[in-house]
């Protein structure tokens, strides 16, 4: 595994130096309205214009809690940030409409950081499909960067974690433990395998499945977060069910098995089933019903007791996924 480099020294004008409004023209420039968000960035609220009913989310990020700058580019941490908190929109079936972004900036930080966190931003929205329509800024100790996403139903029922049914099957599309198999190299202080080192930085959720799995039958679905044991049982309680998944369903993939052997960590198995920040999709199908590229890994039966995940037939007593308290 190759050593991780220090953060380096940036050299030129900071947030201070360049000022709120001139940060923020830089971010938003050639920003244009669009039949589906007529107004954007430059009066006081953009305005929406939805065909159906609207998904809202905000996720927040942390300096040194979610990410750190000796780790990951500023355009990293924007594009993560569109990431994660997008997936919850697409996980609910609705299409990514748009977005706005608060952020917190020390005010000596460098400006050319800021300025590629905004590209790192809009370049993720772009990739998803949706419309950066406005935000605010602040200064503090830390950086802080908070999403608020809006998606569109067009005309679908919202897919609830509430609709798992015994008899159906559980699948999943996505990556599953790459980032936390990443985490885990950086802590180290080495940054490979690149696979999962980028998995860490840069999610990449599979935006085009929510609706895909919407229009399959999905009755029940979850952005994978904090991990597949962890959101699985999210489904499981909300649904009242037992959702038992078969580990030989499981692929570990090369890198993570790479990254296990280093540390000496028994299992690898362990990063698929704990390790969160991939925003793959979790959701329950009837059975033939499940899409093209999907992995059934599992099924739902009732709960003769508590909701709950069994793993190989047994209740999972590991520590599960993340956890902020």
């Amino acid at each position: 595994m190759t050593p991780a480099p220090t953060r380096p020294g940036v050299q030129g004008p900071t947030v201070a130096d360049v000022g709120e409004f001139g940060l923020i023209a830089a971010i938003t420039a050639g920003l244009a309205p669009t039949a589906s968000v007529p107004v954007t960035v430059g009066d006081d609220c953009a305005v929406l214009a939805p065909t159906g009913r609207l998904a809202v989310s905000t996720d927040s990020m942390v300096e040194d809690v979610h990410f750190r700058r000796q780790w990951s580019s500023a355009r990293d941490v924007g594009r993560k940030a569109v990431a994660s908190a997008m997936a919850d929109v697409v996980a609910m079936g609705a299409r990514p409409l748009a977005l706005v972004v608060a952020v917190v900036l020390p005010p000596d930080l460098p400006a050319a950081w800021a300025q590629e966190l905004g590209v790192g931003i809009r370049q993720e929205a772009d990739l998803c499909g949706a419309v950066l329509a406005g935000g605010d800024t602040a200064g503090g100790e830390k950086i802080v960067v908070a999403v608020t996403v809006f998606g569109d139903l067009e005309g679908r029922t919202p897919i609830l974690r509430s609709g798992a049914r015994p008899g159906q099957v559980v699948a999943y599309i996505g990556n599953l433990g790459m980032a936390e198999a990443g985490l885990t190299v950086l802590r180290r202080g080495f940054r490979s395998p690149a696979a999962v080192v980028n998995a860490h930085r840069v999610p990449a959720p599979p935006y085009d499945q929510g609706i895909v799995a919407a229009e399959a039958g999905a009755t029940a679905m979850i952005d994978c977060s904090d991990g597949l044991v962890a959101d699985l049982r999210h489904l499981a309680e909300a649904s009242g069910v037992v959702i038992a998944i078969e580990t030989e369903n499981l692929a570990v993939a090369e890198p993570q098995q790479t990254v296990a052997a280093a540390i000496g960590r028994a299992d690898p198995l362990d990063f698929v089933l704990r390790g969160g920040d991939d925003h793959a999709l979790l959701a329950t199908f009837e059975p033939g019903r499940v899409p093209a590229g999907w992995t059934v890994i599992g099924g739902v039966a009732a709960a003769d007791g508590d909701p709950g995940v069994l793993v190989d037939g047994a209740p999972f007593t590991a520590t599960e996924g993340w956890k902020h308290f």
